[in-house]
């Protein structure tokens, strides 16, 4: 490494030699450099130098002949940067004419990319940092020095080689999967929705695809082959019957798995948010007007768990900084909002139609905790029994809910998958999106998405790291 100190021409004049380090730019000789501020207000070295002419530079690939230099032209290769300085490399290429045939080509640069004017070095760099997956396009344009459409050029061709067959056709799994999980994700605004599937082991998507209809798996089972369909034994999916019904009907020996997240939500937002919004109204229609204000502001309260009650209350004891319905609560507030379990028994004594809800809540957390399908089928029968004996609509809702996709729900107690993961990616999905101001090309959008549900990129292997 040369230190260097600059003059009042900014031109940079050679100092002491301490360290070299290979530059690895074949045939460049550097005989010069400057500095200029570009239009940015960056530094830029300008690294001038001569281009090493190749005795194969000389032969006629057309004829053989010996060619003669016919012209001469400046060129220029953006380099890797120096911190926050650019460089860029100067240099003179050749044209060849053979006085034989009158074929024509140019001075090939063996350190330069393909499809660029930068050099190897920097599209590799460009490359690393993009496989991060942790910069933007407009972050990475800004470390480089490069356009932001050039950053995309470069990252797509590297998603579509890793990702896809002569850049077209998208790969096979890499592996056989045993459970898979499926869900829709929102695409653009306008009610405009694609649907992925997951490797359940890996976390790995194996597909995307637009909309989120019974097409989609239609699609995959094709991509994937009936023989590899084979070996999978279960899907993890939202209540979406189209999606169940597409599988039962190419893949019958598939078992739907239903979410227990989603069997949760549907009673927690159909059931027991409903049932306090109508026993408010009809407290108030009674003139019980004190007893109709006690349940304002219950709905956390009615949809946690005891275990959550007791939690928080030990907090609040604690004087802990809390968290409940996404609002934060400093010491201050503690003691008034502690006593959780206190009111929460106070409603359920108070109300006979929360108090079986209540019932129903504790028997799902205890028929989730089965570990067969016989014992979880027989606490579930028992939960439909309630809610139809109940006469409440909205409890008869759910027990009709449960009966209708009752062996899908009892699934559980055997595979134990759920939609966590790919719920997990959907959130991702949506920093993605954000971070880039949104994806109007789908195709590198999907394959953006591939890549971030894979193993985090290592640029240096600890098997290559000289010293950690």
């Amino acid at each position: 490494m040369n230190y260097t100190q600059e003059d009042q021409a900014n031109t940079i004049t050679n100092s002491k030699t301490y360290l070299h380090f290979p530059s690895f730019l074949s045939g460049f000789t550097n005989t010069e450099s400057m500095i200029h501020t570009s239009t940015s207000g960056k530094r830029v070295y300008r690294l001038q130098g001569v281009l090493r002419v190749k005795d194969t530079d000389r032969i006629c690939p057309n004829c053989g002949g010996v060619m003669h230099i016919h012209d001469t032209f400046s060129c220029s290769l953006w380099h890797l940067s120096f911190g926050q300085n650019y460089s860029c490399l100067e240099f003179d290429k050749k044209r060849y004419l053979c006085p034989e045939c009158r074929f024509t080509k140019v001075q090939q640069v063996p350190f330069q990319a393909l499809g660029h004017r930068i050099t190897a070095e920097l599209l590799q760099y460009t490359r690393d940092l993009l496989a991060i997956g942790t910069y933007t396009l407009k972050q990475v344009a800004e470390i480089t020095g490069l356009g932001k459409n050039t950053v995309k050029a470069i990252d797509l061709k590297r998603l579509k080689e890793k990702y896809t067959l002569d850049g077209e056709k998208l790969i096979k799994p890499e592996w056989q999967a045993k459970c898979l999980s499926i869900d829709e994700f929102k695409l653009h605004d306008g009610h405009r929705y694609a649907t992925h599937i997951i490797d359940v082991a890996t976390g790995h998507i194996l597909w995307i695809a637009h909309g989120k209809r019974k097409q989609v798996v239609y699609d995959f089972i094709e991509h994937v082959g009936l023989d590899w369909m084979d070996g999978v034994e279960a899907v993890a999916s939202d209540m979406n019957s189209d999606f169940q019904e597409a599988f039962e009907e190419k893949c019958p020996h598939i078992q739907p798995v239903f979410d227990h997240f989603h069997i949760i939500k549907n009673f927690n937002d159909k059931v027991v948010s409903e049932v306090r919004k109508d026993e408010q109204r009809r407290l108030q229609e009674e003139g019980k007007d004190k007893a109709a204000a006690s349940l304002k502001k219950t709905r956390y309260i009615l949809m946690s768990s005891r275990e959550t009650l007791q939690r928080k209350d030990q907090e609040a004891a604690e004087g802990k900084v809390i968290s409940r319905g996404g609002t934060l609560f400093h010491k201050e507030e503690v003691k008034r909002k502690s006593g959780s379990e206190e009111k929460y028994d106070q409603l359920l004594s108070e109300n006979k139609l929360l108090f079986t809800i209540d019932i129903i809540k504790e028997m799902l957390s205890e028929a989730y905790r089965a570990t067969s399908e016989p014992e979880m089928a027989m606490q579930i029968i028992e939960i439909m029994e309630i809610c139809y004996t109940s006469e409440n609509k909205h409890l008869l809702w759910f027990g009709r809910l449960m009966d209708r996709h009752f062996e899908g729900i009892i699934a559980y107690a055997t595979y134990r998958i759920s939609n966590g993961q790919i719920e997990g990616i959907n959130n991702k999905i949506k920093t993605l999106r954000r971070q880039g101001y949104g994806y109007p090309n789908d195709e590198y959008f999907f394959l953006k998405l591939f890549d971030i549900s894979r193993k985090t990129y290592v640029r240096n292997p600890p098997s290559h790291r000289i010293c950690d």
